[in-house]
């Protein structure tokens, strides 16, 4: 169930990725909010500090979290906030350095991406990616020591690492993953090849080192309609492409713009 009514608020919680929506009834609405503004909300994860970006207000409605989601604002940010976000930014850096110190001497086939510390400190986070299973349990045990906090490993792939880091693709715009895509889909070479693209592996591959998301959302869908997004492989209606999946079985599931 969703809720169609109530103030929203698109935010990001770090410079690289997508902006997320969320209910913001509980903010006075006297309380103009403005694009660099900071705020504390709630996510699934528990509080956290955001910052006030620009949105379309129909972008920000087409995103507006479920009746039943936590996403919720919960006040403006005080000094005091930003301050320890502040602090906990720099003792995530630290926590990479060291982290990647001990990796290195133990030799783990491994490489971090980013560290997330929760904002009461609760536990660290440590994304890494790995070509397979590693393991990891007396880093853990060495993490925990230094840290003295609860430590969680998430290994994650290629394509989320490129879209934690973030960048610029060949094309000169910032990457799809980390603007507008709300979730990686198949690509494979013959939608290249439908596009009578050059085959040459160094073009058609993005910053994570995998096929362009673009080839996928850039093809005529099965309409003729160009970057319809769905190629031969479904009846998607959708002319403005789809960016996060279902045409493959017949509908357009949540559709993204491309710009």
């Amino acid at each position: 169930m969703r809720s169609d009514t109530g103030r929203l608020v698109s935010v990001k919680f770090n410079p690289v990725g997508r902006a997320q929506t969320f209910v913001a009834d509980d903010l006075p609405a006297a309380v103009p909010l403005h694009p660099g503004d900071s705020i504390v909300v709630h996510t699934d994860g528990g509080p956290a500090v955001a910052t006030v970006v620009r949105a379309a207000p129909q972008v920000a409605e087409r995103r507006r979290p479920p009746a039943d989601s936590p996403q919720r604002a919960v006040r403006m940010a005080t000094h005091d906030d930003v301050v320890s976000r502040l602090k906990q930014q720099h003792r995530e850096r630290e926590a990479h350095r060291i982290a990647t110190l001990k990796v290195n001497e133990r030799g783990l086939a491994m490489k971090l991406t980013r560290v997330e510390l929760a904002f009461d400190g609760s536990k660290i986070i440590f994304y890494f990616t790995a070509d397979g299973r590693v393991d990891f349990r007396e880093l853990v045990k060495e993490l925990g020591a230094e840290f003295r906090t609860r430590i969680e490993m998430r290994q994650i792939g290629v394509r989320d690492a490129a879209k934690m880091i973030g960048g610029y693709g060949t094309c000169g715009r910032p990457l799809c993953c980390t603007t507008f895509l709300t979730s990686f889909e198949p690509v494979s070479i013959k939608m290249a090849k439908q596009q009578d693209l050059s085959l040459n592996p160094s073009k058609l591959s993005g910053l994570c080192g995998r096929l362009k998301c673009c080839l996928r959302y850039e093809l005529p869908n099965a309409k003729g309609v160009v970057h319809g997004g769905c190629g031969s492989e479904g009846g998607c209606d959708n002319p403005s492409g789809c960016g996060s999946g279902g045409c493959g079985s017949g509908g357009c599931g949540s559709c993204a713009h491309h710009s």
